[in-house]
């Protein structure tokens, strides 16, 4: 999957403007169920719920309607079976959910994992927005988090992407763990939401696991799972130093057994989320730093043509 040759993106950093643009792109996807549809190798895609239905009115029963949908009340006061008919509830929130904690903003290819977390970040705000659903979420960062109450129109996709360029964050003493994270979409997403976690998932847990189960139960869930690929496999054999500005460590990679339980490490903990999703009947999505954020949606909601 090859980066868009249109877009001029840095690879360190997100502008407003390169945001902004999104908001074409996410016309080509569609946040519906019956769109849905599995491309990608290694996703796992659950038909989410979509919007909830409201009551519309009564009509005489025809072949096919669903008995579960008869209105007795209508049939005894009439003396003829009739059906209730639903619509689709006009908007629902979607909330999204962007890590920018330290460990995103890394790539050795492509993209820092908080580039690509951005880009699809805005283009599944704008998607939201351009079908009449109401926008919002949160950005957790070491500091603290941003939270974006939801709300319809373009003003609440412009708050989210203008924290997502600014890093604005809020004081606090420690750094939110995935649990609190969890802990925090739960008490905010109210029935019937979509639900959007965009993170690399480090530091996910026993904890991390309970709370996002309680968000599943009565919301569509999607994980985005970032990743570089110095994260899935240790570089080619040698003799390597590596340091973060206050420890020093180093590496032999010609080791066999140490390849092999590095990678092990990190396939064993992609298998549990996806396991989980399977599970909760969450969708799975990954995105590498060097894949283009669009194209890793569209796999699974691109408008049918």
């Amino acid at each position: 999957m090859g980066m868009a040759k249109s877009m001029d993106v840095s690879p360190v950093s997100v502008g407003l403007g390169e945001l902004l643009a999104l908001s074409d792109q996410a016309r080509q996807l569609q946040l519906r169920p019956r769109v849905i549809r599995a491309r990608q190798g290694g996703q796992y895609i659950s038909r989410m719920r979509g919007r909830g239905m409201e009551f519309d009115e009564s009509r005489p029963y025809q072949p096919g309607d669903d008995v579960r949908n008869i209105d007795w009340r209508v049939t005894a006061r009439t003396g003829k079976t009739h059906s209730k008919v639903f619509r689709e509830e006009r908007e629902r929130p979607v909330l999204v959910s962007v890590d920018g904690r330290r460990s995103m903003f890394f790539a050795t290819r492509g993209r820092f994992k908080w580039v690509q977390a951005a880009h699809l970040a805005a283009l599944l705000a704008w998607t939201a927005s351009q079908a009449g659903d109401r926008v919002g979420g949160e950005i957790h960062w070491e500091t603290g988090f941003h939270e974006f109450r939801p709300r319809r129109g373009r003003k609440s996709v412009l708050h989210l992407l203008k924290a997502l360029v600014s890093h604005a964050s809020v004081d606090q003493a420690a750094s939110p763990s995935m649990e609190k994270v969890f802990r925090r979409m739960r008490r905010t997403a109210h029935p019937g939401s979509l639900v959007v976690f965009i993170s690399d998932f480090r530091g996910f847990d026993e904890a991390s696991e309970r709370q996002l189960a309680r968000i599943a139960r009565h919301n569509d869930v999607l994980l985005l799972h970032i990743h570089d690929w110095l994260e899935s496999r240790l570089p080619a054999g040698g003799h390597y130093r590596l340091g973060d500005g206050e420890q020093i460590i180093e590496l032999d990679t010609r080791r066999p057994e140490l390849q092999q339980r590095y990678h092990g490490n990190f396939e064993q903990r992609v298998a549990h989320l996806r396991s989980l999703c399977r599970r909760l009947h969450m969708t799975w999505l990954q995105c590498a730093t060097d894949d283009d954020p669009l194209d890793v949606l569209r796999s699974v909601f691109g408008k049918q043509k």
